[in-house]
């Protein structure tokens, strides 16, 4: 009886994916900016000594990696959608969690924010902290407006993550805050869920004014405490 085959020869890295590494190279080299036009199919082809299926392939690839976007009849653009890209396979993960997803987020959120709150209380200016107040003082306004509170929210902790001047900290919090909005409606249902995260907003953010690094570490531990009693 023959073995069953399982795997297929291994073949030398297909062209497409070659060419989709080098254009992703200068993307990430700065040398492609946001928003610049790729040459067009046939003289992506004739660079690269490709054909113009190769370049077609190509370009899904970047597509699919969020960092080009394809606009038919315009051309091929430049956006480097990264946070987009890491969001859709976060998501991704959580659809495959099943009923433990949030709870898997949870535990992330804990493992995360409570250092991206020591970095910025740390490395917080004055334009980070008006950020922060500024969404202190709108979810103040928004006690009954779950919409405009959840996005504040947002905005609050996505400028913690920004507060910190770290680029990656950010990619990686931007598409976990846009995956809470769901659990955050979910809490502010609860019993005094909206003034209960108020409270531990505004002791985090005091935090920061005064750049208390420790304070605001465990701040951020005591207010995800909350999210997990309440979610």
């Amino acid at each position: 009886m023959q073995p069953q085959e399982i795997y297929k020869p291994l073949r030398a890295t297909a062209l497409y994916q070659q060419m989709a590494d080098r254009i992703k190279e200068r993307i990430f080299h700065n040398e492609l900016q946001e928003g610049e036009q790729l040459p067009n199919e046939t003289e992506l082809a004739v660079q690269f000594g490709v054909s113009r299926t190769v370049v077609r392939e190509a370009m899904k690839r970047l597509e699919q990696e969020g960092l080009v976007e394809v606009q038919q009849g315009r051309g091929t653009f430049v956006v480097y959608r990264a946070g987009e890209a890491v969001r859709q396979s976060i998501g991704n993960l959580m659809e495959a969690q099943h009923d433990d997803s949030w709870q898997a987020l949870v535990e992330v959120r804990e493992l995360l924010e409570p250092g991206i709150a020591y970095l910025a209380a740390l490395r917080a200016d004055d334009e980070a902290i008006v950020t922060l107040r500024a969404a202190v003082a709108t979810m103040d306004q928004a006690m009954n407006d779950a919409d405009a509170y959840i996005d504040a929210d947002n905005a609050f902790h996505l400028a913690l993550a920004r507060a910190t001047g770290n680029s990656l900290v950010t990619t990686l919090v931007e598409p976990m805050v846009a995956l809470l909005s769901a659990q955050r409606k979910e809490i502010f249902t609860t019993p005094s869920g909206p003034q209960d995260g108020q409270y531990h907003h505004k002791r985090i953010l005091l935090a920061i004014e005064q750049h208390d690094a420790e304070a605001a570490r465990r701040c951020m531990v005591e207010h995800l405490q909350q999210v997990r009693r309440d979610s």
